[in-house]
């Protein structure tokens, strides 16, 4: 079984081109499912232990025991995502006569709005951080705003600004950044790349935190347009504490404090200040309309919550 699924992985890394996260979601997913099958393997199965177990009784049976745990029905449904996909490639190596997981019904999800912070909240935060980094500047003896405070800074900018994912951003290098154009090359989902559009104001930030970047660690254009503190590529969670460290505490910024609420953020201020969606669906890389469809949900709740507001008889009489 163990050379089964790893030439399965080998598959989806190599011709499917899956990021590497996604590779390991895969194997969990795999491996939890054979080790709630057939506990008493403990993770060794024989192929026919492999094929006995893949049945949709016991694929019905863990995705019961998740949803028992806790588990989101989306996290299920991720599982089940993964197992199909491994069930598919069995059908077409030969492994399997058919797809077991298509006669499992998939858990059905709630779908809740997605987060965002607002506008003025937004807008207050990144004032009150220029301010900061002047009032730094002024007091530092080469008159610079600490580089770690920069970093920060610009982290929280280009989140905002462009809306990319928060692997997009440990990818981004120095050379990605087209000034002349006022763009970001962009390498998203399945190494599609795309351009986003960088204001001017936002297009002169990002200049001057490149030079000052070459001052402090000499990057070319081959080199990460950020780096952690000893230099080297940003992670995922390293970006994760940058984001939860520099909202936590701000008016306006309660609940999740993450990377892709502020990507959700752009995509409904975008929305409510009247981008066309297909231009929002190109900027945010989604391979589909209906991705992108579901902020038209915020910024209806909105436009219900400001004709409620506004609205005559819909005032409490005294």
């Amino acid at each position: 079984m163990q050379v089964v699924k790893e030439k399965f992985l080998e598959y989806i890394r190599v011709q499917r081109r899956y990021s590497a996260r996604t590779v390991e979601l895969y194997r969990s997913a795999i491996e939890g499912f054979c080790s709630f099958a057939c506990p008493e393997a403990e993770g060794e199965l024989s192929e026919v232990q492999l094929k006995e177990i893949l049945k949709p009784t016991l694929i019905r049976g863990y995705i019961a025991q998740g949803l028992e745990e806790g588990l989101s029905a989306r996290t299920m449904n991720l599982r089940l995502s993964a197992l199909s996909s491994f069930c598919n490639w069995l059908v077409r190596t030969g492994f399997l006569e058919s797809n077991p997981v298509k006669k499992v019904f998939r858990p059905k999800e709630a779908r809740p709005l997605p987060q965002f912070y607002t506008q003025p909240s937004m807008e207050a935060l990144i004032e009150k951080e220029e301010d900061l980094a002047a009032t730094e500047a002024a007091e530092a003896e080469d008159g610079k705003e600490p580089f770690g405070d920069l970093r920060t800074r610009m982290i929280i900018l280009t989140l905002y600004s462009t809306g990319m994912r928060r692997a997009e951003l440990c990818g981004l290098k120095v050379g990605d950044f087209d000034s002349g154009r006022q763009v970001l090359r962009v390498t998203g989902k399945g190494d599609k790349t795309r351009e986003i559009p960088v204001p001017d104001r936002i297009c002169k930030e990002l200049l001057l935190y490149l030079k000052r970047l070459k001052e402090e660690t000499g990057a070319d254009a081959d080199g990460w347009f950020f780096v952690t503190d000893k230099g080297k590529q940003l992670y995922p969670a390293f970006v994760n504490n940058v984001v939860s460290r520099a909202l936590t505490g701000e008016e306006g910024f309660s609940g999740k404090k993450s990377p892709h609420v502020l990507r959700h953020t752009l995509a409904t201020h975008l929305l409510n200040n009247g981008a066309d969606i297909n231009s929002i669906k190109e900027v945010l890389g989604h391979a589909s309309l209906a991705a992108t469809q579901v902020y038209t949900h915020n910024s209806f709740e909105q436009l219900k919550q400001t004709y409620l507001t506004a609205h005559p008889r819909a005032k409490k009489r005294r």
